[in-house]
């Protein structure tokens, strides 16, 4: 059976037009979240090449943050980096879409 127990993953759909300096902000922020302690797993990409009917490829970036139970996860949302990156850059994107799962 895996540890892990609880996956957080998110999608950025970001303005167009952004400036590179917003996106280097966006990335920069977005990336800092793995220090925080609960995390198990944390990656930050954008859409693979792979391309097939199934795959959506429509964000501009994903997050996966793997914890061990939704108490990690908690801890999570109200880190004080996770509240500085969205107050810092809520700005930039038009879309968040957010899938929350347990392990079975």
């Amino acid at each position: 059976m895996s540890q892990h127990k609880f996956v957080h993953l998110v999608n950025f759909y970001l303005k167009p037009g952004l400036s590179a300096a917003d996106i280097k902000l966006f990335e920069e922020t977005l990336e800092g979240l793995g220090a925080i302690e609960s995390l198990l797993l944390y990656n930050v990409g954008k859409p693979a090449r792979t391309d097939r009917p199934v795959i959506d490829r429509s964000y501009s970036y994903c997050e996966l943050a793997v914890f061990a139970d939704e108490a990690g996860h908690d801890v999570y949302q109200v880190h004080p980096l996770h509240k500085a990156f969205i107050e810092k850059c809520k700005h930039l994107w038009e879309k968040v879409v957010i899938f929350d799962s347990e392990t079975i």
